[in-house]
C-alpha cells in the first residue's frame, strides 16, 4: 500500500474488535482517527449509492449473483461518469467544513 496508506472505517464496533486491531498492528496499517457517525465524511459511501442507483436502473435487472456481479456490478462501476467521482472529491472541503459546523451531528449530505 505504500508509506502514506491510511485506513479508514467508520469506528463501526465490528471493526474495533481486538481480532481487527490485531490484523491491522500485524500489517504495520496505520488507522486514521475517524468520528463515529461521520458518513457525511466518507466518499466512497457515495460511490456504493451512485452504484446502487444504476444497478436498480438496469433494465432488464440482473437475475441472479453470478449475473449481478458480472454484467451490472462490472460494467456499471467501469461506467459511473468521472466527471461525478471529481465533483464527489472536489465537494469534500464542503463536506468537511458543514460537517464542523454542525459540531460533528447530521449534515445535508
Amino acid at each position: 500500500m505504500g508509506a502514506e496508506f491510511l485506513f479508514i472505517d467508520d469506528n463501526a464496533r465490528s471493526h474495533r474488535a481486538n481480532i481487527v486491531d490485531e490484523c491491522l498492528q500485524s500489517e504495520d496499517i496505520i488507522r486514521m482517527d475517524w468520528r463515529a457517525y461521520s458518513p457525511d465524511l466518507n466518499p466512497i459511501q457515495h460511490v456504493w449509492d451512485m452504484l446502487g442507483q444504476r444497478i436498480a436502473a438496469r433494465q432488464p435487472p440482473p437475475t441472479g449473483l453470478l449475473e449481478l456481479w458480472r454484467a451490472a456490478l462490472l460494467d456499471e462501476c467501469c461506467n459511473i461518469p468521472q466527471d461525478q467521482i471529481d465533483n464527489l472529491i472536489l465537494s469534500m472541503p464542503r463536506r468537511c467544513k458543514a460537517c464542523i459546523a454542525s459540531s460533528w451531528r447530521h449534515t445535508p449530505y
